[in-house]
């Protein structure tokens, strides 16, 4: 028996998610297939959460999400692991597939929380570019630039390892190269493999263990609090980000310039040009982010993970703002 959900909007809220999770559980479901973008892959994984915890409404995930204490600590919490397994077949190319955390929105903050268990990561991922030709092409676009910003946050992290920057460097350059041949020619279903393959690579230092920073940690932001597309996060924030952080990591920066093959230019202008010439968004107010709303996002901001592991140390929501400023 196959049952099939339609449901999840983008940065998959709670109440979608636990809408599916019921069909799931009136259909005996064991085993859960996501087509789909990153939203999708999210719900996908916290679905056999839910299911195994008996979790029925919006207040029964509050103790499962990972949070930030008081003292600045990541929590962790820990649950007994789910008995359904996910398969991915991503259709974006954001990444969550490879990895065992998963982001929901909690509709009654505005607020993109992470939930997160090793058994939560799919049993196997399947990449196939033909699947793609279905996406649009500012989805492909803006969440190609998320996986390139994965890499970019690797290679600017002060807690990276040589084997994770080699891994990031590979897919800065697979991604730096295939983006514009599909954007150029969307049915190139070379260039999207490598694509594909380029955010898959993306994925394997966060795996590992190096935290990303400020762009990742404000892009949850920006997607839980005001609607803004996962991808265009990165497109907005990645460039900014990286001209906050070069007065601490100018040198590791400098690995990111030679994998666009411009070893003699700031990081922070390279990527910014690659972005536009993608035709994505620049700035907070091209996706609807007015200034009004920063002090509020910079707040919110300081409650995620990953804000408190970006390179150049941010001690408060003052910091935040000076970033967001850059980008507005």
């Amino acid at each position: 028996m196959v049952c099939v959900h339609d449901g999840i909007p983008p940065h998959a809220p709670r109440s979608s998610i636990l809408e599916a999770a019921a069909k799931a559980r009136a259909n005996a479901a064991d085993l859960i297939v996501t087509i789909g973008g990153g939203s999708v892959t999210d719900a996908g994984k916290i679905i056999p959460l839910i299911l195994k915890h008996g979790l029925m409404s919006h207040d029964d995930l509050e103790p499962f999400h990972v949070y930030v204490n008081e003292a600045g600590e990541t929590i962790k919490p820990e649950f007994e692991s789910p008995d359904l397994r996910v398969i991915c077949c991503p259709t974006t190319l954001s990444g969550g597939e490879f990895n065992p955390l998963a982001g929901a929105t909690d509709e009654n903050i505005g607020h993109k929380q992470g939930f997160e268990h090793p058994m939560m990561a799919p049993i196997a991922v399947i990449l196939d570019p033909e699947l793609t030709r279905h996406t649009p092409g500012w989805l492909w676009t803006s969440t190609g630039v998320r996986s390139v910003d994965h890499a970019l946050e690797t290679l600017g992290s002060l807690s990276s390892d040589h084997f994770s920057d080699g891994i990031a460097e590979s897919a800065l350059r697979l991604l730096s190269k295939a983006l514009p041949m599909v954007h150029a020619a969307p049915d190139n279903i070379d260039a999207r493999l490598r694509c594909q393959i380029g955010a898959w690579q993306s994925m394997i230092p966060i795996i590992g263990g190096v935290p990303m920073g400020a762009s990742h940690a404000i892009g949850h932001i920006l997607g839980g609090t005001c609607d803004v597309p996962h991808g265009y996060c990165s497109c907005v924030m990645a460039p900014a980000v990286l001209d906050y952080n070069s007065s601490v990591n100018a040198d590791r920066q400098g690995r990111i310039s030679e994998c666009f093959s411009r070893p003699k230019e700031p990081a922070s202008k390279i990527v910014d040009e690659f972005i536009s010439e993608l035709g994505m968004p620049r700035s907070l107010s091209e996706v609807g982010v007015s200034k009004d709303k920063l002090d509020h996002i910079a707040e919110y901001t300081m409650m995620d993970f990953w804000a408190r592991t970006n390179p150049r140390k941010i001690e408060s929501s003052s910091d935040v703002r000076n970033i967001l400023d850059l980008a507005i």
